[in-house]
C-alpha cells in the first residue's frame, strides 16, 4: 500500500517552522500501571496522528523501537478507526489507515472520547489518550511540550505491564530469585519514580519518519 510522505511543515525558503496560535492538550495514561504512568503534552493544532505518535514516544521516553497503533472512534460513523503503519493484513483485519495522512483536527473537538494507543504489539502497552481541549500557545516556547507526568517509562521489552510490575518487586527485594538478574539486565540501577518534564526531548516528526522509511512506499 503507497500513501504520500508527510507534509513539510519547513517553508521554501527554509526557514523554521511557524509555532502556532493555539495547541492540543492530551492527558496520556499508561494503562495497567501502578502508581500509574502518565504524562500530559501538547502539541500543535496542525499535527498529524503520526505527529502526536512520535511526541508521545519521546514524552513517555520510549525509544519507537516497535510498531503502534491508535484506536479511534468516528463519532459520525459510529465505527473504530485503525491509525498507524499500514500492513497486508488480510481482509478479515480492519484496514490500517497511514496516520500521517489523518490530521488531529479530524478527530479533535469538544465531544471527542478517550482514545487507545498501543505500542509494541508483543509487550503490547496500552496507552489511554485523553484530549483535553485546545489551548492558546506560549510566547517564545516551543512546542511540542511535557506539562507534566510521573514515575518513569518502563524499559523497552520488558514484557508489558504486568511483568514489569513483577520486576519492580524483584527490584525492590535482594532476595528475590530474580533481583540479581533483573538488575543485570538492566545494566544497574533503575528508578521507577524518577521523571521531570524538563528532561522531554521531542523529535521532529517528519526526520522522524524519513529515517523510518526513507524511500521506500509505504
Amino acid at each position: 500500500m503507497t500513501s504520500k510522505r508527510p507534509p513539510s511543515k519547513r517553508s521554501r525558503r527554509g526557514a523554521a517552522p511557524r509555532v502556532p496560535a493555539h495547541a492540543h492538550q492530551f492527558l496520556v495514561v499508561l494503562a495497567s500501571t501502578d502508581p500509574v504512568i502518565w504524562r500530559r503534552i501538547q502539541v500543535p493544532t496542525d499535527y498529524s496522528f503520526w505527529d502526536l505518535h512520535v511526541a508521545m514516544q519521546d514524552a513517555m521516553g520510549w525509544q519507537d523501537y516497535h510498531l503502534h497503533e491508535f484506536t479511534v472512534l468516528d463519532g459520525r460513523r459510529n465505527t473504530l478507526v485503525r491509525l498507524g503503519i499500514p500492513d497486508d493484513a488480510g481482509p478479515e483485519v480492519p484496514l490500517t489507515i497511514a496516520d500521517w495522512t489523518v490530521p488531529l483536527a479530524w478527530y479533535t473537538d469538544v465531544t471527542v472520547l478517550p482514545f487507545l494507543y498501543t505500542y509494541d504489539f508483543g509487550d503490547d502497552w496500552q496507552h489511554v489518550v485523553a484530549y483535553e481541549g485546545t489551548w492558546p500557545t506560549a510566547p517564545r516556547r516551543k512546542y511540542p511540550r511535557c506539562l507534566g507526568g510521573a514515575r518513569a517509562c518502563p524499559p523497552e521489552d520488558s514484557g508489558g505491564a504486568h511483568r514489569y510490575q513483577e520486576m519492580l518487586l524483584a527490584l525492590g527485594d535482594a532476595k528475590h530469585p530474580e533481583h540479581d538478574a533483573f538488575t543485570a539486565w538492566l545494566g544497574g540501577h533503575f528508578d521507577p519514580d524518577a521523571f521531570s518534564p524538563a528532561t522531554c526531548s521531542f523529535d521532529d516528526p517528519r526526520a522522524r519518519w524519513n529515517r523510518a522509511f526513507g524511500n521506500r512506499a509505504v
